[in-house]
């Protein structure tokens, strides 16, 4: 039997049912915050163990589980992890869908609903790529593992980081597959660091009607992120290897094109969104107290300890705010090389099943692929594109869906076959 023939076999065969297990996926609310997955995880873990397919469920947080799955091949060989996640980005309650959030709806040969784009499609992609590679464990050395966690979108502690602490000898691999959105024609290779901070301002507060009672904790507020968007513009020392590799042309049209223009630039420099703003209590009263988040992301060359000396400079002039850093979600940029054997084997596969010839790229946002490159894992992320990720009418073309399946179900089987000792 041609093993790899099968693979595209069956990923044909069962179109529908493949279809069908991302829409019933989708329509399993799982946001984070609040971070409860735990219907969505059933959802998955009820679809392994129908295909036959052992599991175990890791939950330090009870509303939070993680799947962990072991497929052992014909000897020994090479270790494989397929890393997606449960959780997805919430939904505000004024965004205006078509489709709605949890529908899981099937139309104009796409699946809608929030998650579909980031990372749901991804996910979907490497539990059905895991079913099929365990029908084949005679054709393959090794050793391929399956993690689909539940804590990526507000750090990763009770996921991939925990799993990696807790459950290295099955989690520690020699390489990581990852789906996020990527983009169909471009692989990624690395990614930004995040800084995530909250800054509490306090002030007496007041009635609307006594200014002179106190300062506005709001007004402050905007003061403050005013200030913080100087950092955008703090001098980046990136080292001379990812600087000459980010600059290439080919580099920079890519990240454009699957990012959006002006992505290639964004690699290069400090970004600052200030994603949260919460204030007062009632319009006729001087509000003593506002909270708000701040998203930073550091490009290669800027480290923590630089932005929060910037930071603690401008909190000269803010007497009134604390500062407090968001541990769980702040990780410095990691990368693995772009010349991998897996970068590779996905280059191929990719251009075995489609028109794409992608290049391999650094990404802005960030993975769980970044706590694998911190225990020198080499990792690579190929997924869906991100164009509607995390926005309203989030969708995810079943074309596009069904080839990320493919090419993770190859590169899969592919790498485990080569016939070279474990890479480095």
């Amino acid at each position: 039997m041609d093993a790899r023939q099968q693979l595209l076999d069956w990923i044909e065969a069962d179109r529908d049912k493949l279809v069908g297990f991302l829409s019933d996926f989708l329509s399993k609310p799982s946001p984070n915050p609040p971070g409860d997955t735990r219907d969505a995880t059933s959802f998955v873990a009820d679809y392994l163990k129908a295909e036959g397919v052992g599991y175990e469920v890791v939950a330090p947080k009870e509303h939070m589980p993680n799947l962990l799955a072991v497929a052992n091949g014909k000897g020994a060989g090479r270790h494989l992890v397929l890393n997606g996640h449960i959780d997805v980005f919430p939904v505000g309650e004024d965004e205006n869908w078509t489709h709605g959030p949890w529908s899981g709806d099937v139309s104009d040969d796409a699946v809608w609903g929030r998650g579909a784009s980031d990372m749901k499609c991804g996910t979907s992609a490497s539990i059905l790529a895991f079913i099929y590679l365990s029908r084949l464990t005679d054709h393959w050395p090794g050793k391929l593992v399956l993690t689909a966690v539940s804590d990526e979108e507000t750090g990763g502690e009770w996921g991939t980081r925990y799993l990696l602490d807790n459950h290295a000898e099955d989690c520690v691999g020699d390489c990581v597959l990852n789906s996020e959105p990527s983009g169909l024609s471009s692989v990624r290779f690395a990614e930004k660091g995040t800084l995530r901070l909250t800054f509490h301002i306090k002030t007496p507060g007041a009635h609307g009607a006594y200014p002179h009672r106190s300062a506005n904790a709001n007004r402050i507020a905007a003061s403050l992120i005013a200030d913080l968007d100087r950092l955008n513009d703090m001098p980046v020392d990136m080292p001379t290897e990812m600087a000459e590799y980010l600059a290439r042309d080919e580099v920079r049209a890519c990240m454009d094109k699957v990012m959006g223009k002006g992505a290639a630039d964004v690699a290069l420099r400090v970004t600052v969104n200030t994603g949260v703003i919460r204030g007062g209590l009632k319009v006729n009263m001087i509000p003593g107290d506002c909270r708000i988040e701040v998203d930073i992301r550091l490009p290669f060359g800027v480290e923590r300890a630089d932005v929060l000396s910037e930071i603690d400079t401008i909190l000269e002039n803010y007497p009134e705010a604390s500062l407090e850093v968001q541990e769980a979600a702040s990780n410095p940029a990691s990368a693995s090389d772009p010349e991998h054997e897996m970068m590779g084997i996905l280059k191929r596969v990719i251009a075995e099943t489609s028109e794409y010839r992608p290049e391999a790229i650094s990404g802005i946002g960030g993975t769980d692929c970044k706590f694998f490159r911190y225990k020198n894992v080499p990792s690579f992320v190929y997924g869906p594109s991100p164009e509607t990720m995390s926005m309203p009418d989030e969708h995810v073309p079943i074309g596009d869906f069904l080839h990320v399946l493919q090419v993770h179900a190859l590169a899969a089987f592919d790498y485990l076959t080569e016939s070279s000792s474990k890479s480095d």
